[in-house]
C-alpha cells in the first residue's frame, strides 16, 4: 500500500504542473461533439484502426476479454492489446434507465432525447444540446445547462431556470431573452450583470406595462434571434459567490486557476465543466466533464457519480482508485482496463487477488517510472476522434491540423456524411421563411410541412425539422433554425 501512495504522490506533482494550453489539447480532446456512421450504425466513433470492435451487447462488461501483463512491452503498448479485442459501444449509455435516447450519446438516466450528448439524471425531452444534468425537461439547441431547468432554447451555462432563450450565463431566473450574467432576475430583454432584478430591457427598471410593450416589438422580429444571441455572446461571463479565482464563469468555489463553468468546487486546476451537489468536491487537476461529489481527480475525463482517487482515465462512474483505465462502473482498485463493472483488484481486465493485485500493481508503476510515462495520460495514438470534432478544438481553435496530426491525433477533413434519400426534397436555410409567417391574427404559425424537407444551412450542412422540435418552436412562437444543429451547441461555447 505504501508504494502505491509513492508512485500516485508522483502523478499528483506531474498533473499539477500542465500549461493550459497541452492540458486541452490532452483531455479535452476526448469529449467528443459528434456522430457519425461506422458499420452502418450511428456512432460515437469514427470509422478508424483506433477502434477495431464495436458490439453494444458484449461491451456491457468486457471481464470475459482479458490479458496477462507483458513485462517485454511498455505499459501503453500492453493497452494496445487489450484496446484491439475488447468490444466498444456504438454509443454510452451506462444505466439500464433510458428511453428513447438511442440518437444520443454519453446518456444517463434520460428520457426521448434525440442526438445530444451527455445528458444524466432524469432528464426528459433534449433536443441537440450537451451537458444537461439533474431534473431538466425540454431543452433544444443548448449547451450546459443544470439543475432544474426547464424550456431553455438557443441558450448556454444555465442553472435552476424556466423559460431561457437566446441568452447565457443564466442563474436562478425566469423568462429571459437576449441576457447574460443573471442572478435571481424575471422577465429582463437585452441585459447584463443583473441581480434579484425584474421588467429589464438593457438594464433599464421599467413599469411592466411598457416592459412587455417593448418585449412584444423585439419578439417579433424573428430574423434578428439568431443574430442578437452572437451579439450577447460577447460579453463576458462572470464568477460570484467564490474567491481566489481564475477561470470562466464560477459558483460558489474557491481557489481555482484555468478552468470554464465551475460549481462547488474546491483546490481545482486545469478543468473544464463540472458541478457538485455538496461542498466536498476538491483536488481536481486536469480533468474535464465531471459531475456529483467526486474528489481527487487526477488527469480525468467524464465522471459523473460518487469518484474519488482516480488517476489518468476517462469515462467513470461510482468508482473509486482507478488508474488508466477506460468506462467503469462500480469498481475499485483497477489498472488499464477496459468496460468492467463491478470489479476490483483488476489488471488489464484480469481478476487478481489483493495481494498479487498490489504486487504487480507495483513493479508495473516502477517499469513505467523508469520508461519516464508513470504521469503520462494515453498516447495521442490511442485517441479515437477527429481533434477537430472535440471540446479541445472547441474551446482553442487556434490548433492546426499540422500541429495535432504531427502529433497522432486524427483530423476531419471531410464533411460529415448524411444519408439524404435522392427523392428528398431540399430547401435552402435562406428559404425558410416560405415556411412562417405571421398569420392573419398576427399569431406566428409554422408549417408542418417543413418537417418533410431536408435543410441545407450555407455551409452545405444538411438538417432536419423533427416533431418534437417543431412542437417546442410552435408553443413558444420561435422560428426555424438557420443552422445546422452541431453549429447551435457550438455557439453556446463561444465567449469572448
Amino acid at each position: 500500500m505504501l508504494d502505491l501512495k509513492i508512485w500516485e504522490e508522483k502523478i499528483k506533482e506531474k498533473r499539477k504542473k500542465t500549461q493550459f494550453k497541452n492540458f486541452v489539447k490532452e483531455f479535452a480532446s476526448w469529449e467528443v461533439l459528434n456522430l457519425y456512421k461506422n458499420k452502418w450504425q450511428v456512432c460515437r466513433y469514427p470509422d478508424s484502426w483506433r477502434v477495431k470492435n464495436l458490439d453494444n451487447k458484449e461491451s456491457q462488461n468486457a471481464s470475459s476479454y482479458f490479458l496477462d501483463y507483458d513485462f517485454n512491452l511498455d505499459f501503453f503498448k500492453n493497452f494496445h492489446k487489450l484496446n484491439n479485442i475488447v468490444p466498444y459501444q456504438y454509443l454510452i449509455s451506462f444505466w439500464d434507465m433510458n428511453e428513447n435516447t438511442i440518437f444520443a450519446d454519453a446518456v444517463f438516466w434520460a428520457k426521448d432525447c434525440y442526438l445530444s450528448f451527455v445528458l444524466w439524471r432524469e432528464v426528459e425531452r433534449i433536443l441537440y444540446s450537451a451537458f444537461v444534468v439533474v431534473n431538466c425537461k425540454n431543452i433544444i439547441n443548448s449547451f450546459l445547462v443544470t439543475y432544474w431547468s426547464e424550456n431553455i432554447c438557443m441558450s448556454a451555462w444555465i442553472t435552476n431556470s424556466f423559460n431561457i432563450f437566446y441568452s447565457k450565463y443564466i442563474t436562478d431566473s425566469a423568462n429571459i431573452w437576449f441576457s447574460t450574467n443573471l442572478i435571481w432576475c424575471q422577465e429582463c430583454i437585452f441585459c447584463n450583470w443583473l441581480q434579484n432584478q425584474r421588467y429589464c430591457f438593457q438594464n433599464k427598471i421599467l413599469e411592466k406595462e411598457e416592459y412587455f410593450k417593448i418585449k412584444k416589438q423585439i419578439l417579433e422580429k424573428k430574423y434578428k434571434f439568431l443574430e442578437n444571441y452572437i451579439f450577447i455572446s460577447k460579453n463576458e461571463p462572470i464568477n460570484y459567490l467564490s474567491e481566489n479565482i481564475n477561470g470562466k464563469f464560477n459558483i460558489k468555489c474557491s481557489n481555482i486557476k484555468d478552468w470554464y463553468w465551475l460549481n462547488n468546487m474546491e483546490n481545482v486546476r486545469n478543468w473544464i465543466i463540472g458541478f457538485s451537489d455538496w461542498w466536498d468536491a476538491k483536488n481536481f487537476y486536469d480533468c474535464v466533464d465531471f459531475w456529483i461529489t467526486s474528489q481527487n481527480m487526477y488527469g480525468c475525463v467524464a465522471s459523473w457519480n460518487e469518484c474519488k482517487n482516480i488517476y489518468l482515465s476517462t469515462q467513470l462512474d461510482k468508482s473509486s482508485n482507478i488508474y488508466y483505465s477506460y468506462f467503469m462502473t462500480n469498481c475499485s482498485f483497477c489498472i488499464w482496463c477496459i468496460w468492467l463493472k463491478n470489479k476490483s483488484y483488476c489488471i488489464l481486465n484480469k481478476q487478481y487477488s489483493k495481494e498479487e493485485w498490489y504486487n504487480l500493481a507495483n513493479k508495473i508503476f516502477e517499469q513505467m517510472d523508469k520508461d519516464w510515462i508513470l504521469w503520462d495520460f494515453f498516447p495521442w495514438s490511442l485517441n479515437p476522434f477527429y481533434f477537430n470534432d472535440t471540446m479541445a478544438y472547441l474551446i482553442d481553435d487556434s490548433f492546426t491540423k499540422e500541429e495535432v496530426v504531427n502529433e497522432w491525433y486524427m483530423w476531419r477533413d471531410s464533411e460529415i456524411k448524411v444519408d439524404i434519400p435522392e427523392w428528398a426534397d431540399i430547401v435552402e436555410a435562406k428559404d425558410i421563411n416560405n415556411f412562417q409567417w405571421y398569420d392573419s391574427n398576427w399569431d406566428w404559425y409554422i408549417n408542418s410541412e417543413i418537417m418533410k424537407k431536408v435543410i441545407i444551412d450555407e455551409n452545405w450542412n444538411y438538417y432536419k425539422i423533427v416533431p418534437m422540435e417543431y412542437d417546442f418552436l410552435m408553443k413558444h412562437q420561435l422560428p426555424l433554425p438557420e443552422i445546422h444543429w452541431l453549429d447551435r451547441i457550438k455557439l453556446g461555447f463561444k465567449f469572448k
